[in-house]
Parts: structure tokens; C-alpha cells; sequence
């Protein structure tokens, strides 16, 4: 595994930030990191990637231009902005006035066609057939087995049109499994007509990308800039807009927890001069460009999941245990018989499994709604952790709390593991993995730090706890309400 000293490697999973990785003992250490040292044990999953292999977004040559190369690191396999000024005061930008980000590295995917609706209820959670041009919809893509491929969301630009945006970093898996349950559903029915393309290829007239604005000054400075009524626009609605030649669908969505929030899906040819234009008129209004570390302090102060942080990950955290099971429609009516992928190997190499594509064909079933329902209704049913989101001290001086640190009942159990952490203001905001009878708003909890490097195990800390162990807690907080609006 690379990472001796010196080297250049870069480890990817998201969110890790770091540029400079060196190997320390058992440990790979960042020594620039979005919050200061990070260690990470080896064996731990982690992908390294060398600098050729990183892409850029469109938006890379701004980003180098404002942040300067010490604040670009590799996210999802793409080489993206951690900060401009600061984590801090972006995050407090988005909070007071406003944000912009690129987020033009993550998937967007044309599905059209006369079946494309009924397509996407097959391939997703909730209820697509509810969705009416101009609406969206937060969804999920499971597997066979009822586990998350990634979480989504739906636009319908027309009733045979419809955009889907994943993250980047699942991005072609997603794209993947769409392939197969698409061609073997066809060939089951070859009256089906289906098509799916990437809308972040430039060469399509109607490409889209997206950049997101958030925070309440963001409909001020979109009504300066787009001759439409935005400040009516409720949230998971869209309308289409033009600027200076730029057509750009206007969506009130986002990742944020910001009352007043949109993402804007322009042509990748575009994007450039849509971030300018923004940022001119933005100016007065104090909006700043952010980077990945606000964006991610950001939704965790709003109590929001990450794909495997809050969603499958080690845990393999349901869309019920995430508090997202309104977005899980049990009650979807049954379609069409159509052979259901079960391999789990063709999630990863649908083309490289013939065998498994052959046993897939001699499958034929009525597919219950979407694909997974019957595996996760079962997860739905039985579960006894769930994420809670956890507010401890964040004065200085306090040592962050850090992914899998234990979280402890008032009497010293271990009920469950932090799960991410950021900072807000002199407080640390904790999602967490706990036993849900503890998940109640004002209850006391504790953490008990991991050791992280060679003087804390020689100090006696353990490098992993367990749910049940008997421990003494460090920092007491509390839980609060699951999700926050600001």
C-alpha cells in the first residue's frame, strides 16, 4: 500500500481532506487537514489515489485562483475546494448571508422515455408517480437485499423527463446498476422504452451540472440575476430561468439545513459564467464561495446524512434508522413482472458476470413496488439503533470528538459510536449511531475519546469499544431534536 514518508498519495474515501499523508507506525497521518491533525489506521478500507488520477470540475481554474492549491484537496475522486477563507467563517456565511458551492462533480442522470416514470418507481423508494412537472422528490436506490446504493433525488422536468442526482463518489455504480435493471427489464419487456444518459456530458445541448446557493440572502440575489419569481419557490419545486444567455433550472433543494436554499443545474459549458455572475451580485449581499469542510459542518449541524457515514457504511444504517423512512414508500403499488437483480456481485461488475446476468434472466418476478421493498420492510420492522444528533462543548481546548469514538449512557455504557462531528460556533455537533431508547431530546450522554496514536494507547485508551463496555466519559453533552432548520 503506498504512503511511506514523503509520498504523494492521496486517500479518497469522503470526506477525508488531506493533501500530504505520511506513515507514521500503524498509522497514515494527515498533516493539513480541514480540522488539524487526522489519523488513520492502516487497514482501515482506505483508497489512495495518486495526483494523475484525481479529475477537475469544471469550475477547477476558479477554485485554484481563490483558494490557492494548499485548499484543494481530493474528494470523491475529484480535486475540489476544502476552503477559500475558512471552514468557520463559510459556515458562518451560509448561516447570516449566503453560500455558493460547486457541486458540479456529482452525478446527474437523464432518465426519459414513455416508461421512464415507472422506470424510476421500480428503481427507487418513493413515490415517483406522485411527482408532477416542476416537483422533485428525495429518494433511494436499494439493492435486492433492501441495503442502500446510494440516496437521491428525482426531478420531473415533464411526465417523460426526469433528472436524477446521486453523490459523486457512487457515481458509477449507480450508474451500473441503473444499466442492468434497465437491459434486463427491456429484455423482459422489450415494449419498454427507457433511456438514461449523463447530463454531465458537455456535448449534450441540455447537459446540466449543478452549483448550489444556500442561505437566506440566495433568492435576493437570484431575483437580481433571473427575470422569475423565486422567493414563492417551495422547497422540492423548480422553475427554469435565463440570464445572459445562460438557460439554468432553478431548484429549491440543498444539502445545507438552510431555510432558503436552491441548486442551480446549468450547461457544464456555462457553469463558469453562472459562479461569476453570482458572486458579482452576491458581493453586497456578503455571499462567499465555500468550500467541502463548510459544506460537511454544515449538514451535520443540520442533522443531515452522509452515504457512509449516516447511510449504509460499516453499519449498514437503514433509511429508517437515518430518520429518512418517510422517504421509503412501503405502500407503493406492485408493477410489472421483471426479472430482479439478487447477485450482489453484479452492483459492482454487472459486465464482467455473465453467469450472474444468465441466473438474473431465469428470474422472472412482480416487482413489489421497488426493488429491495420486501428486504427493507424487514430492516423497517426490527432495528434497535438509530442516528441521533448529539451537541457537546466546543470550546477551545476540548478535544474534537472523532468517527467511532464511543457514546456512553450516564452510567458509563457504551450505547453506540459517533458516527461524524463538526464544529459550530464553541460547539461540537455529534450524528451518532445509538441505542434508540436513548434518542430522546435532552437526554445526557457522554463520550469516551479512542486512542489515535501511540501515547494515548500507552495512556491505557482503547482503540475500539464495543456497545455494552463500562467506561468513563470524557465530555458530557446531550441529545437534541434530530433535525435543525436555520
Amino acid at each position: 500500500m503506498p504512503g511511506d514518508p514523503g509520498s504523494k498519495f492521496l486517500f479518497d474515501p469522503a470526506p477525508i481532506y488531506c493533501l500530504n499523508c505520511i506513515k507514521e507506525g500503524e498509522y497514515f497521518v494527515a498533516k493539513k487537514g480541514g480540522y488539524g491533525i487526522i489519523e488513520y489506521k492502516i487497514g482501515a478500507g482506505l483508497k489512495f489515489l495518486q495526483m494523475a488520477d484525481v479529475k477537475k470540475t469544471v469550475l477547477f481554474d476558479r477554485h485554484a485562483a481563490l483558494a490557492g492549491k494548499a485548499q484543494l484537496v481530493p474528494f470523491a475522486g475529484w480535486m475540489m475546494p476544502l476552503w477559500y477563507k475558512s471552514i468557520s467563517a463559510e459556515h458562518e456565511a451560509v448561516r447570516k448571508t449566503a453560500g455558493l458551492f460547486d457541486c458540479t462533480h456529482m452525478a446527474v442522470l437523464k432518465i426519459t422515455g414513455k416508461n421512464a416514470a415507472d422506470f424510476l418507481n421500480i428503481l427507487t423508494t418513493n413515490d415517483v408517480s406522485r411527482l408532477k412537472p416542476g416537483k422533485a422528490q428525495y429518494s433511494y436506490i436499494l439493492n435486492s437485499a433492501g441495503d442502500i446504493i446510494d440516496d437521491c433525488f428525482v426531478y420531473c422536468i415533464s411526465d417523460n423527463d426526469f433528472m436524477l442526482v446521486a453523490n459523486a463518489a457512487n457515481e458509477q455504480k449507480v450508474k451500473d446498476w441503473i444499466g442492468t435493471v434497465r437491459s434486463e427489464h427491456i429484455q423482459c419487456d422489450d415494449s419498454w422504452q427507457v433511456d438514461v444518459a449523463d447530463l454531465k456530458d458537455e456535448s449534450l445541448p441540455d447537459a446540466r451540472v449543478d452549483i448550489a446557493l444556500q442561505g437566506h440572502a440566495s433568492a435576493q440575489c437570484l431575483k437580481s440575476i433571473f427575470n422569475v419569481e423565486i422567493e414563492g419557490l417551495k422547497f422540492s419545486t423548480f422553475i427554469q430561468g435565463e440570464a445572459e444567455g445562460v438557460n439554468v433550472i432553478i431548484a429549491a433543494t440543498g444539502y445545507t439545513g438552510a431555510k432558503v436554499a436552491f441548486e442551480l443545474f446549468v450547461h457544464p459549458n456555462r457553469a463558469g459564467q453562472l459562479w461569476d455572475l453570482i458572486l458579482e451580485k452576491g458581493k453586497a449581499l456578503g455571499i462567499v464561495p465555500c468550500g467541502l469542510g463548510a459544506r460537511d459542518s454544515l449538514r451535520i449541524e443540520a442533522g443531515l446524512p452522509l452515504y457512509g457515514h449516516e447511510l449504509a457504511g460499516d453499519f449498514n444504517i437503514s433509511p429508517f434508522q437515518a430518520g429518512y423512512g418517510w422517504a421509503v414508500k412501503l405502500q407503493k403499488e406492485n408493477f410489472t413482472p421483471t426479472p430482479i437483480p439478487t447477485d450482489r456481485t453484479i452492483l459492482e461488475s454487472p459486465e464482467k458476470d455473465s453467469s450472474a446476468q444468465s441466473s438474473i434472466k431465469s428470474q422472472s418476478k412482480l416487482v413489489c413496488g421497488f426493488i429491495g421493498k420486501k428486504a427493507v420492510a424487514k430492516k423497517a420492522a426490527d432495528f434497535d439503533t438509530e442516528v441521533a444528533r448529539l451537541k457537546f462543548s466546543g470550546e477551545k481546548g476540548v478535544r474534537p470528538i472523532r468517527q467511532l469514538d464511543g457514546i456512553l449512557n450516564t452510567d458509563g455504557r457504551c450505547i453506540g459510536y459517533c458516527l461524524s462531528s463538526a464544529a459550530a460556533g464553541d460547539k461540537q455537533i455529534v450524528l451518532a449511531l445509538i441505542k434508540k431508547e436513548y434518542n430522546t431530546a435532552g437526554k445526557i450522554v457522554g463520550v469516551y475519546y479512542l486512542a489515535r496514536n501511540a501515547g494515548h494507547i500507552q495512556q491505557g485508551r482503547k482503540e475500539r469499544v464495543i456497545i455494552g463496555d463500562l467506561l468513563t466519559a470524557d465530555i458530557d453533552g446531550q441529545v437534541v431534536e434530530r433535525f435543525e432548520k436555520f
